[in-house]
């Protein structure tokens, strides 16, 4: 590029220094150098630190040329607003340069020459391929020439994963009324509904749905046909409004397993649900016969924006100490985090004893995505492997559309912009609840978790991005990235879980209550130095240490065994008058050898 171009100008000895200290930065394909800078990093943990920064169109790379070894590689993608510090009559020691505050719990600050407006080049680029979709510019999954043997795009096939479920059904039919997105520009294309309902019969509740999200099948119980189905708050208004064709319909998913009474979950608060009437929207009252309404409690997505906010502001960069329990109450996350999980465990039970359910929230695309997939994760012991808790992302918060861009804001500059917010985070910190109370249920480890969340942000991957189906479309995200299922499976050993046992019918009912909910530290505090270094459990890596060990002991026994069978076939080769049986395989002599627990 151009800007590349112009700063990359191979004269002075000075710049092949620099080059020499960031030689060791192995860039991505399609990752270009943009400018690189002396620069002071103001570490939290360090204090002031010299070195070189680097910018490519892909992240910021710093390394120390000092004794103390610092770097930092963050991608881009995770900077949520970048500022300059101090001006050019500035007193004191490094107060001069940029300030960088990050969406991943970690503010960046650098200080730099106070003459001849030193910064402002630096200022300028990253501003600009930090925030590419403000500036014009392609996300960097548009750029990167990344090449890998899987290919993610094939993991989740929403009529393959129907079947799995044992769909379609004489209850339930597969519908394509939404193949040119026309029925609701935010949902798939395939959709599962009452065989009993026609297509005009889905057009007229879409009308009365927010958004047009009308309630359709996310999963189904394969004994006793329970399901869990998903839509938006209905648009009953301050006049209350009805709707018979949407109470009608309501009552088809009721009679598919002859429910007595088919349970509403709404996740909102009660006051909430009954102040959205005040904008169109509302709940199912008492005209929605053979139906019972359970409010759940959690709050919205400016509620638990700020509770993240708060949880930064005490363990980074310093961990408040001095009254760290009264502390992370005060953020109220973890009690949001329970209420999250205490909302799903009851869809899960109501849906394990036959009982079908309706989900919603407001628009459904939030609250409703982090209740459904919960509930599926603690129901299906399929979502709970490795590629089937891909399917699970896919399905539930990709394809119904959560709003990814908007919530993330990939590429913006608008930091402040009131759709963000981290309803997706949320989940996988539940997610990695449920994995720390059942720790042999899942086939994956929390790395695999901790992958997904760094590239939540990093732009690297076309997997989060856009907020739909339909926009995903538009933007050829399938065709022109590469997705982040493609990195996991093909190196899935990674994030294979050691001590995984499977056991395909168990549901799974972890304990919601605070005194058994911990906080992620491993993500949450882990730029802390003192957190890294701990990381590893050390059960995990020596029990890794003894399956390598079996796995070897098991290779040469094999290995001794074919030679001990070459060596009697030519000990006992057969004169033309005998015969002789084939010697046993090996694998019939050493299936039997386990390594317990």
């Amino acid at each position: 590029s151009f800007v590349a171009f112009s700063v990359y100008s191979p004269n002075t000895s000075r710049e092949s220094l620099k080059m020499e200290l960031l030689a060791d930065v192995s860039l991505f394909p399609g990752e270009e150098r943009i400018i690189d800078k002396d620069v002071i990093y103001i570490c939290p943990f360090n204090g002031a630190v010299k070195g070189k920064v680097l910018i490519t169109n892909y992240r910021l790379y710093f390394k120390s040329s000092e004794d103390v070894v610092v770097m930092l590689d963050v991608p881009l993608g995770a900077i949520s607003r970048v500022e300059k510090m101090g001006g050019a009559s500035s007193r004191g020691e490094n107060s001069y340069g940029l300030e960088i505050t990050c969406k991943d719990m970690r503010n960046l600050r650098f200080a730099l020459k106070q003459e001849g407006h030193s910064r402002r080049d630096i200022f300028e680029l990253l501003f600009r391929y930090a925030f590419p979709l403000s500036h014009g510019l392609r996300l960097f999954a548009y750029v990167t020439q990344e090449k890998y043997e899987e290919n993610g795009w094939t993991v989740y096939k929403p009529v393959e994963e129907f079947r799995r479920q044992g769909l379609p059904n004489n209850k339930w039919r597969l519908t394509f009324i939404n193949v040119h997105y026309e029925l609701c520009d935010t949902y798939p294309t395939v959709l599962a509904v009452p065989v009993k309902s026609k297509e005009e019969d889905l057009r007229r509740v879409a009308a009365f749905r927010s958004r047009g999200r009308i309630p359709v099948l996310s999963w189904i119980h394969r004994e006793n046909q329970a399901v869990i189905a998903r839509c938006s708050q209905p648009l009953v208004g301050m006049s209350g409004k009805r709707n018979k064709d949407d109470e009608r319909y309501l009552d088809l998913i009721r009679e598919a397993n002859d429910t007595t009474k088919l349970t509403i979950y709404d996740a909102r608060p009660s006051v909430n649900a009954v102040a959205n009437k005040a904008t169109g929207g509302g709940y199912e009252g008492d005209e929605y016969q053979n139906a019972e309404l359970i409010f759940l409690d959690i709050q919205n997505i400016h509620v638990m924006r700020e509770s993240l906010k708060k949880l930064k502001d005490i363990v980074y960069p310093h961990v408040e100490e001095s009254h760290w329990l009264s502390s992370l109450e005060s953020t109220h996350w973890l009690e949001h985090v329970k209420l999250v999980l205490s909302g799903a465990i009851q869809v899960a039970d109501r849906v394990s004893n036959g009982n079908s359910v309706v989900v919603h929230c407001s628009d459904g695309w939030d609250r409703t995505a982090q209740l459904t997939s919960l509930a599926m994760l603690l129901l299906d012991s399929h979502y709970r492997t490795l590629k089937g808790f891909q399917v699970l992302i896919e399905k539930e918060w990709i394809s119904f559309g959560h709003k990814f861009s908007s919530r993330i804001g990939h590429g913006d500059k608008n930091h402040a912009d009131q759709d963000r917010s981290p309803i997706f985070v949320q989940f996988i910190d539940c997610v990695w609840q449920i994995t720390k109370q059942f720790p042999t249920a899942f086939e994956f480890n929390e790395r695999l978790l901790l992958t997904i969340m760094d590239h939540l942000y990093s732009c690297r991957f076309g997997t989060f991005l856009y907020n739909c189906e339909s926009a995903r479309d538009q933007h050829e995200v399938r065709k022109m990235t590469v997705s982040l299922w493609s990195l996991v499976n093909s190196k899935s050993d990674t994030y294979l879980n050691p001590f995984y046992t499977p056991e395909s019918g168990r549901v799974l009912y972890p304990v919601a209550s605070m005194r058994h909910l911990e906080l992620w530290v491993t993500y949450y505090i882990r730029w802390n130095p003192r957190i890294r270094h701990q990381q590893q459990s050390p059960v995990e890596q020596r029990y890794k240490e003894l399956l390598a060990l079996r796995d070897e002991y098991l290779k040469k026994l094999e290995e001794l065994q074919r030679s001990d069978s070459s060596s009697s076939r030519l000990a006992n080769s057969p004169s033309p008058n005998t015969s002789s049986s084939p010697p046993p395989t090996p694998s019939k002599q050493y299936t039997h050898l386990q390594t317990p627990l």
